[in-house]
């Protein structure tokens, strides 16, 4: 009731400061000398932050359910009203019939009295046997049986599997793995060489559950990168954590199997280059002899999937692939492979045609056949319908900003089928069970909340709504909010980008208005997406409304479905094409929407976003008059490995391109306003790669703003009130810097 009140007061207050907003602005611009006068950001403005990052106002439902393995139903974690515990429950399809399988008040801890909450759980391979966990202060674990409904205590941890056969538990503790015999009750170490350097991860059992195959880290070469930790204010801790920047050593990779006992461990014969590899998939081969392995060089410029007999050594290349940029991207959508007709083929992901495309492979990798001929990219994978011979897929052909549920036949040289229905634009995700005969669907846009429905494929009969979000879609129809439009911009050459706008409520068509971009424009996502909160949205819905038109464009080198060349045309040097077609892409903005004001424009990103603001401030001076760089990562070269060197390789190899990539080398620039936002507990783009930057600005007698956050992370989320306090000053410093409103 109070939350409803509060949204009711809000919903009329936003009206109401449309004109109070107006005439503040219109009152600034009047006074010329006046353009940078502190603007205090409405109180309005303030609790609207409040509302989608404290209260989540905004944030959508998502539905938890799991598939069992032979898809006869699914089962779900629910929350339980009357004694705030919770069921694990499964629903029969198609008839929905709900059987509760187990209660959070059965599982008791001895000689504790404490109330447990169960959070997760783990499905066996044949979906016989169910491992739940449960946590108070510690996390404890049980055993169900299905068909007799028996609840075992029993002993796991992270990553826990279940054996083939359910009598047995794997599971990793401080980078060793354990298996936990349920027969003996007994537990027993099967990896003893982990350190602060070496663990153990990735592992998976044989099918006869003798076996595990896992991946083994030695990070030992790895530099250690020094951090403090907030403890005495007067005297804090150091933590060492080893980092594996741009150039420098990786840890070194080995694929290992060991047999349930620890005894015995075979290391498989894969060659390390000097400078090391990465790997992807590690899978059994249909059998307990023969082992899958997914090896990536350093670069990500080339892979071979080979399959080695874990009794002899033996070898086979079944697929291999190379490309002068990048074979698979950070975002790993190629990685893998799925194994169809009894482990005689296999289905992989390349772009090797131009185009993201499945082909299907003979085991023995002497036969290939494209399985989706066509000028479309697979966004990504969903299952395989071998029953009736399907390919199941996502793809967009005509839209890069959407996402649709496709299918094609194994047999190949057949059109695919669209799934998806034709009157729901927007993005379409489905979680389909194991012979994609069902699906939970969700759909949304981005004006749209998501609906997500229990689907009967390849009909999409829709059966049954298992979270409809009415109550948000309440809040919005309520509000009334200005849509966020999609468009096209022509900035020749045949490069066409896509884009959104958002634009303030009172908005008048016959005026010009500043313009706020979001960036990111760097390979590992998009910001035009046709999806519910992506990008955003709430956020920039705010700062529209304070008088601004808010857009955002991808570049090339987004991961847009536009083709392999579009992803790849950035290869080398991360930051200055993605600069120069914003920049035209603005301009084009300027031509085409006569209510676009371009000399009043600002910028803003985040991560990538925030190296590309920086760039933009930097080099294009003439263009942004006010820039706000979050996490920004102004010298690339001192960024991790994993990431930088898939697009640039490394500065020794590709010195011009890191030179031209990195905005600390334009700093001098800089004419506009700047304000540089950062953790002063970052783990991914760290402090220090900016502080280069402050120091470099200082010294050149730049003039700028500079803002930590102690001890906050990438997300600069953690503490009370800090994602709200981070909106409302960045959004105080556009008033300050950037008048708002129309003339």
């Amino acid at each position: 009731m109070k939350e409803g009140i509060k949204f009711f007061t809000w919903t009329i207050t936003i009206f109401l400061m449309q004109g109070i907003l107006l005439t503040n602005s219109v009152f600034s611009q009047s006074n010329s000398s006046q353009s940078n006068y502190p603007v205090d950001v409405p109180e309005i403005t303030k609790e609207r932050f409040e509302g989608i990052y404290q209260e989540r106002m905004f944030s959508a439902k998502s539905f938890h359910g799991r598939w069992l393995p032979d898809g006869s139903g699914y089962l779900v974690l629910e929350n339980n009203s009357g004694n705030g515990g919770s069921s694990l429950v499964r629903y029969d399809v198609p008839s929905e019939k709900r059987t509760e399988l187990i209660n959070s008040t059965q599982l008791v801890v001895p000689d504790e009295s404490e109330s447990l909450t169960m959070n997760s759980y783990t499905i066996s391979p044949d979906g016989s046997r169910i491992l739940i966990r449960a946590q108070n202060n510690d996390s404890h674990y049980w055993m169900l049986e299905r068909s007799s409904g028996n609840l075992t205590k029993v002993e796991a941890g992270s990553n826990s599997r279940i054996s083939p056969d359910g009598k047995r538990i794997l599971f990793s503790e401080q980078g060793n793995l354990y298996v936990y015999d349920m027969t003996s009750e007994k537990t027993t170490q099967i990896t003893f060489d982990t350190s602060d350097a070496v663990s153990n991860r990735g592992a998976v059992w044989s099918p006869d559950g003798t076996k595990i195959a896992f991946v083994q880290s030695d990070a030992s070469r790895v530099r250690k990168r020094s951090s403090l930790v907030p403890s005495d204010p007067t005297y804090p801790g150091v933590r060492e954590v080893r980092y594996a920047r741009v150039g420098g050593n990786i840890p070194i990779l080995r694929v290992g199997v060991v047999d349930v006992s620890g005894k015995k461990i075979r290391w498989l014969p894969i060659s390390i280059p000097k400078e090391g590899y990465f790997v992807g998939e590690v899978s059994w081969a249909g059998n307990s002899d023969e082992l899958l392995v997914e090896k990536r060089s350093r670069f990500r410029d080339s892979r071979e999937f080979v399959i080695t007999n874990v009794q002899n050594g033996k070898m086979t290349t079944v697929f291999e692939e190379s490309d002068p940029a990048w074979v698979v991207a950070s975002y790993n959508i190629n990685g893998g492979v799925d194994w169809i007709r009894d482990f005689s083929q296999f289905i992989v992901l390349s772009e090797k045609n131009g185009w993201r495309h499945a082909y299907l492979c003979s085991r023995n990798g002497e036969e290939e056949e494209l399985l989706t001929p066509g000028d479309y990219d697979i966004i990504d994978r969903v299952g395989v319908d071998e029953s009736e011979g399907y390919f199941y897929f996502y793809a967009s052909p005509d839209n890069g900003t959407q996402k649709y549920l496709y299918r094609v036949q194994l047999e190949g040289k057949h059109k695919p089928e669209r799934i998806s229905p034709d009157n729901q634009p927007g993005n379409h995700d489905y979680r389909a069970s194991t012979d994609v005969d069902w699906a939970f669907h969700t759909y949304s846009s981005a004006n749209k909340p998501p609906i997500t429905e229990l689907v009967k494929l390849p009909e999409h009969e829709v059966v049954s709504v298992l979270e409809d979000n009415q109550a948000l879609r309440n809040k919005v129809e309520s509000l009334d909010p200005q849509p966020k439009e999609f468009f096209k911009l022509d900035i020749g050459d045949g490069i066409v980008m896509d884009a959104w706008m958002i634009k303030p409520k009172d908005f008048d068509p016959s005026k010009k208005y500043p313009v706020f971009v979001y960036v990111y424009g760097e390979p590992h996502l998009q910001t035009v997406v046709d999806q519910w909160g992506h990008a955003m949205t709430e956020y920039h819905r705010v700062i529209a409304d304070l008088g601004y038109i808010v857009v955002s464009i991808d570049n090339r080198g987004t991961p847009s479905p536009k083709g392999a060349a579009w992803r790849r045309s950035i290869a080398g040097s991360l930051g200055p094409l993605s600069t120069e077609e914003q920049a035209k892409a603005l301009k084009e903005l300027g031509n085409t929407k006569p209510y676009v004001d371009l000399s009043r424009v600002g910028i803003w990103g985040w991560s990538g976003g925030g190296s590309n603001t920086l760039n933009a401030m930097f080099r294009k001076s003439d263009i942004y008059d006010v820039g706000i760089a979050v996490v920004a990562k102004p010298q690339p070269s001192l960024y991790n490995a994993w990431f930088q060197e898939i697009y640039m390789n490394t500065p020794e190899v590709n010195p011009e391109g890191y030179r031209k990539s990195a905005p600390i080398n334009f700093a001098d620039g800089l004419k506009g306003e700047l304000l540089i936002v950062h953790g002063g507990g970052e783990t991914n783009t760290h402090i220090q790669i900016m502080e280069g930057l402050v120091d470099k600005l200082i010294a050149l007698g730049k003039q700028f703003d500079y803002m930590v956050y102690p001890n906050r992370d990438h997300g600069i989320s953690e503490g009370e009130g800090t994602s709200t306090h981070l909106r409302v000053h960045m959004a105080k410093y556009l008033l300050r810097h950037l008048p708002a409103g129309p003339r």
